[in-house]
């Protein structure tokens, strides 16, 4: 059995004949049954996956097959594909079939992608573990005890146990590039509106992005450049050209980095991830490119500004989802309306799930709406506006991409961590402003620590500079 990691080495093989793609879907069917343990698929599309990739064999025989022929990939649990269900990792939405196919997923589906299943998440897509899925936890492939990060979990271990070659997770505040470096793969994160939201179930619809997770940067770029541009459904998508991505290079000249103090100094940051990012300045450096320290005031607002605005947004998102219309309704009987709604609700949602919409709810309520939401909108526009300082100066931020390697199932959810929420968002540190100011970012592996655990490392850019941005990112991964 061959372990594929890159769609170059897919493609040269379907060339030669080496293999077909029914042939390789066969493996993965297999290596998934293999490593059902780690819960990262809600359901695999086995015999569809076989048809898909008997279809596409016979394209690649006539010369008529698309750009992705051969290409095996999963999908996360909250993009919509039309006759499957879609349940983004809850309770609320048991036995709730698609009606139409996202608009990324479509794309994809044209240059004749396989999909082989859909993909655990965190419930909704909150949460920085996979711990809350409905489905139950997902487990880390490099130590099946600790998480694989979240809240597109399930999409990034797929890859990083060879379960398909690529996935399509959502990022809200960095769960496809946190649980990319939990798992030693690639994520990335486009400019907010470079790839249409429509049919991706809306957690936070400022914030929201969809991108790819894939071994390489070549095979997240390519995923990229095509699920992106217009779309006449998402009308905050931008009509900006597409970039032939897969093909970006760096100028022919020395780069101006910055990098955050925070993330090389700080103690609240592990002695191990700060020691392989200084690894990674003093190699650029070397590379004769400028690398300097920058400190970002604002710093310590970023995570609650993000909360703030994601639960107010999820909390008038998640308001759809009442068991009347579709989904989970509470079989206990209800005196009225209002009590359906509570029961449904109580029963459907996950405590992270109703902790948020009633974080969310408390912000926007009357009494506390200009003192919570209202202020946590006008610091947003102050963060943005100090990153763009930093952009005029630099041509790219970097980062770890978490303070900590993956930490232990239960480890910050459980009675021990004393059952604080706030210790499962400060995962979330370093990953949040790329949602808060729209801008691109990606995360690559940067090794492992003394546990054999992925290390990730951030790079971050100006909006719609993915070009660029994946030209580093290229030449840092070689």
């Amino acid at each position: 059995m061959t372990y594929y990691r890159n769609f170059a080495t897919v493609q040269t093989d379907l060339t030669s004949g080496t293999i077909t793609c029914r042939q390789l879907v066969e493996q993965y069917l297999v290596r998934i049954d293999e490593q059902r343990h780690l819960n990262a698929f809600t359901e695999v599309y086995a015999d569809e996956a076989r048809q898909q990739a008997d279809r596409i064999d016979h394209k690649l025989a006539a010369g008529t097959a698309g750009r992705l022929a051969g290409m095996v990939i999963g999908i996360k649990d909250v993009l919509n594909y039309a006759g499957h269900s879609v349940r983004a990792g809850s309770k609320i939405l048991d036995n709730f079939t698609a009606q139409f196919t996202a608009t990324a997923i479509q794309r994809l589906l044209d240059e004749d992608v396989i999909i082989i299943g859909r993909q655990n998440c965190d419930e909704f897509a909150m949460g920085s573990s996979n711990e809350s899925s409905f489905f139950g936890p997902v487990r880390n492939a490099a130590d099946p005890n600790r998480v694989p990060g979240g809240s597109s979990g399930g999409s990034a271990v797929a890859v990083q146990a060879g379960l398909c070659l690529a996935s399509i997770g959502s990022d809200t505040g960095g769960s496809v590039r946190q649980p990319a470096a939990f798992c030693g793969v690639v994520g990335l994160k486009p400019t907010y509106g470079r790839i249409s939201r429509w049919g991706l179930i809306a957690y936070a619809s400022s914030f929201d992005c969809i991108g790819p997770i894939a071994n390489t940067v070549d095979d997240a770029a390519l995923l990229l450049e095509i699920m992106a541009g217009p779309d006449d459904f998402d009308s905050t998508v931008s009509s900006q050209p597409v970039q032939p991505y897969a093909q970006a290079q760096l100028p022919d000249r020395p780069l101006r980095i910055a990098y955050l103090r925070d993330g090389v100094e700080s103690t609240g940051v592990d002695a191990r991830i700060r020691e392989a990012t200084q690894r990674r300045i003093d190699e650029l450096r070397a590379a004769g490119h400028t690398v300097e320290p920058v400190d970002l005031s604002l710093l310590k607002y970023l995570l609650p500004t993000y909360y703030i605005l994601t639960t107010a947004e999820a909390s008038s998102n998640l308001s759809r989802f009442d068991g009347v219309r579709y989904g989970y309704r509470a079989d206990t009987p209800a005196m009225d309306l209002l009590a359906l709604y509570k029961k449904s609700r109580t029963e459907g949602f996950g405590a992270e799930v109703r902790r948020r919409i009633l974080l969310g709810t408390f912000a926007l309520s009357a009494s506390y709406y200009d003192a919570y939401y209202t202020k946590a909108q006008q610091v947003r526009r102050l963060i943005r506006e100090e990153t763009e300082r930093v952009f005029e100066q630099y041509d790219f931020l970097l980062s770890p991409t978490t303070p900590t390697p993956a930490f232990q199932l239960g480890e910050k959810t459980s009675r021990r961590s004393g059952d604080d929420p706030l210790q499962m968002y400060l995962a979330d540190i370093f990953t949040v402003q790329a949602n808060v100011v729209g801008y691109p970012a990606v995360s690559i592996p940067n090794g492992t620590d003394s546990n054999g655990l992925p290390i990730g490392i951030q790079l971050m850019a100006p909006p719609f500079a993915e070009s660029a941005l994946v030209a580093i990112a290229k030449a840092m991964s070689n």
